[in-house]
């Protein structure tokens, strides 16, 4: 599979939301882990919930930009 990381609007590279759950699941298990520095995971949380905000925002812009087909065979939007 391609890596198609992107360049958000800052004009640094963006994960694509694969790879953004993916770091997720690596700090995640990181952070669970009983040697990690309060420092670290401190950075690794405040990390995490920008990564999670921003995937999450995409995720919605995605979701509305999905039609459905109705039964009569027409796309509408899904709102």
């Amino acid at each position: 599979m391609e890596n198609k990381t992107q360049k958000n609007e800052e004009g640094t590279e963006q994960l694509t939301v694969e790879e953004s759950f993916a770091r997720l699941d690596e700090m995640v298990k990181r952070l669970e882990s009983e040697d990690v520095p309060l420092e670290e995971s401190f950075r690794l949380y405040q990390e995490g919930m920008k990564l999670l905000k921003d995937v999450s925002g995409r995720i919605m812009t995605y979701e509305k930009k999905m039609q459905v087909l109705s039964g009569d065979g027409t796309l509408e939007d899904l709102d």
